[in-house]
């Protein structure tokens, strides 16, 4: 015996609360509904039977609504409904009340009144239940509204009058009574009366009034009607509409998903949330970052010291981060050093471990990732190289190569712009204001000296096949390198001051060069060119003459080198490799040591013996003032004065998908400009 097909509700929707004044005008009594197929769903007479009572107070609108109902189209109610077995139908009393109470009187009398009724009806709203297509038992009548062509028999069958009296009592009119015809065939067809043949001339209404008011009725019937389907085609381009935007939601949260790169459970959860509905990107975003807190919260970590005392906190990327720390082997992060921390085998394991990408593809498969983490694979290997380079940077200037920075001004700026480094002149002496006379103008002018910023930089190649050899010890070398070229870059340009156009150096706003011998009382003359050996003497004349030096009074003829003197003796004596053991000897020894006797060495700590490892020329020598009183040479710097570090390897990369390879690039902005002759000395020996 086949088992039955399962019980199911469904529902039309129409509910409505209210209230209105009867109108005891139109009174009618009317066929509800009757057995047989409507909508195909088959309602069987005892089922109808059974729900009698539910039909009592029934609501009459005029048409069925989609959606709420308003009071302007309430037009009765139904009482004393009764089952009738000749018709298999429920007949009822219908009451006409409220707004539209007037129009179903008018309406129902007329349509009595014709011989061919049009297929106007009444159409039930009800809840029920059902096994297949045959309704079980009806719960709820929802409404019983007058439509065109009714699902299931409901008609109108007679006018009543407001008062009835016993038929039989004399002197007393007959109720106006015509059964309709109810054929069952034909859904809901109304049948019109004929008119009693012994009503009264008087009474009989005029022909062309009643016309009149029939085809106004027949005009609104038709308006309501066209309503009604304007009513459907705005449904069904709104469902329409409503597909298109769950179908574009759909693409939005698959593309969402992929670059969340959340776990597959976790991304299964969301998709689950989201299917097949409508959305806000907005919505989609805050549950994803919703979701990697979550997942940052369930692997996080604490580092505890002592009873209830929390002295660090870490999550699984900073263990992580410190593991590829070690691998480098550069520095971990501060506070990460008591991290116990799985140690990586390679850069092979790590980038297995994160992208999942076993076919060395260059993509992202979050399937196959071993680790669930929102680290990503290049994020955490720049981290590592860029304290490589800081600590490369750290050693190198050790052994050296930061020398300039003892005799420069590292400056940072906000944008790339030509910079103008501005020398404003000082007051060479207030002169005298005698008893009431005028005060003179104060000659202050200023020396401008322009530079601009250049790039520099590269990129070196991280590819998948050196992945796959896992040749970490080669990327640990490249980061090296580019520390390395960074900091001898700014080395560079700092000694190329000292040695360019043939050891005179640039030339300076004044039209002089940096290093010459003409008079300072000259246009461009900056008396600061030597070319005697080094020796306790030329090192002190040399020191005389950057002491001597006239500060800037104003730019101009009759006032170059009129100035006070800038009373400054220099603290740094630059030298090539080959003049480092003299230099160390005049500066830092304690004896002087002659052909035939000893003394002491009076210049013992009054100047820096500095080594430039750029300088080839083995007997050229230089003296320079502290930065901090006299500056005089600058480095520019627009991202930070060590070079940046960045790597381009996701699976969107170009250079990923046409060259299998990740990218490191190097990127520096510098510039490098003389402020001041001042506070310089150069001796080019012959």
């Amino acid at each position: 015996m086949p088992e039955p097909k399962p019980e199911y509700i469904t529902e039309q929707q129409a509910r409505l609360t209210s209230s209105g004044k009867a109108n005891t005008e139109g009174t009618f009594e009317i066929l509800c509904i009757t057995a047989g197929n409507g909508n195909g769903w088959e309602f069987p007479p005892d089922v109808l039977e059974a729900s009698t009572s539910l039909w009592e107070g029934a609501h009459c609108f005029i048409d069925h609504a989609w959606f709420s109902r308003s009071v302007r189209d309430l037009a009765g109610h139904v009482v004393n409904p009764t089952w009738d077995a000749d018709t298999q139908g429920i007949k009822a009393t219908l009451k006409a009340m409220g707004p539209g109470g007037k129009l179903l009187t008018d309406f129902g009398r007329e349509v009595l009144a014709e011989d061919q009724p049009p297929r106007v009806g009444f159409s039930a709203d009800v809840l029920f239940t059902a096994n297949g297509k045959k309704v079980k038992e009806i719960l709820r009548v929802i409404s019983l509204d007058l439509v065109y062509d009714p699902a299931r028999g409901g008609a109108f069958l007679r006018a009543r009058n407001s008062q009835e009296r016993p038929q039989d009592a004399p002197g007393v009119c007959q109720n106006h009574e015509v059964l309709a015809q109810n054929n069952f065939n034909t859904e809901g067809v109304i049948a019109m009366p004929k008119p009693e043949e012994n009503k009264k001339p008087e009474e009989q209404p005029a022909e062309e009034p009643v016309l009149a008011k029939l085809q106004a009725d027949q005009e609104a019937m038709r308006t309501l009607l066209n309503e009604q389907e304007r009513q459907t085609k705005l449904d069904q381009a709104l469902k329409q509409a409503e597909e298109t935007r769950v179908q574009m939601c759909s693409y939005l949260l698959e593309s969402g998903l992929s670059a969340s790169k959340l776990p597959a459970p976790i991304q299964d959860r969301i998709r689950k949330q989201f299917k097949d509905k409508i959305f806000e990107a907005s919505e989609l975003q805050e549950v994803i970052q919703d979701s990697r807190q979550m997942l940052s919260d369930l692997t996080a970590q604490s580092a505890v010291s002592g009873p209830g005392r929390i002295s660090a906190m870490y999550n699984e990327g900073d263990k992580l981060q410190a593991a590829v720390d070690d691998l480098f082997g550069a520095p971990r992060e501060e506070g990460a050093q008591a991290l116990n921390t799985a140690r990586l085998s390679g850069i092979r394991e790590l980038y297995l471990m994160l992208t999942g990408d076993q076919d060395m593809h260059g993509g992202y498969h979050p399937d196959r990732v071993q680790l669930a983490t929102t680290a990503d694979f290049t994020g955490l290997v720049k981290n590592a190289l860029n304290k490589i380079v800081v600590n490369t940077w750290d050693q190198l200037g050790r052994a050296g190569y930061d020398w300039w920075k003892h005799v420069t001004v590292q400056e940072h700026f906000g944008t790339l712009q030509s910079i103008t480094g501005t020398l404003v002149g000082t007051v060479g002496a207030l002169p005298e204001v005698s008893e009431g006379a005028e005060y003179t103008e104060l000659v202050v002018g200023d020396s401008p000296e322009t530079a601009s910023f250049t790039k520099y930089g590269g990129y070196i190649p991280l590819t998948l096949e050196l992945i796959d050899r896992d040749e970490t010890r080669k990327l640990k070398a490249y980061a090296r390198e580019l520390g390395s070229a960074g900091l001898r870059k700014i080395s560079s340009l700092v000694s190329a001051i000292f040695t360019a156009n043939a050891g005179v150096g640039p030339t300076m706003a004044d039209t002089g060069a940096l290093f010459n011998a003409t008079t300072v009382t000259s246009a461009g003359g900056h008396a600061n060119l030597l070319t005697a050996a080094l020796a306790i003497n030329t090192w002190d004349l040399a020191c005389a003459a950057v002491y001597n030096q006239p500060m800037l009074i104003k730019n101009a003829a009759t006032y170059y080198g009129t100035g006070p003197k800038m009373a400054i003796n220099p603290k740094f004596c630059l030298v090539p490799r080959a003049l480092q053991n003299t230099a160390w000897q005049l500066l830092n020894g304690t004896f002087v040591r002659e052909a035939t006797y000893v003394y002491d060495n009076v210049l013992k700590g009054s100047a820096v013996p500095i080594t430039v490892p750029e300088w080839t020329d083995a007997n050229n020598w230089a003296a320079v003032c502290d930065p901090v009183i006299a500056p005089a040479i600058y480095v520019g710097e627009r991202f930070g004065i060590m070079p940046e570090i960045f790597v381009a390897g996701n699976e969107l990369s170009p250079a990923v998908f046409t060259n299998d390879e990740h990218r490191l690039k190097v990127r520096h902005f510098l510039a490098v400009w003389v402020n001041d002759f001042r506070p310089l000395h150069k001796s080019n020996v012959a």
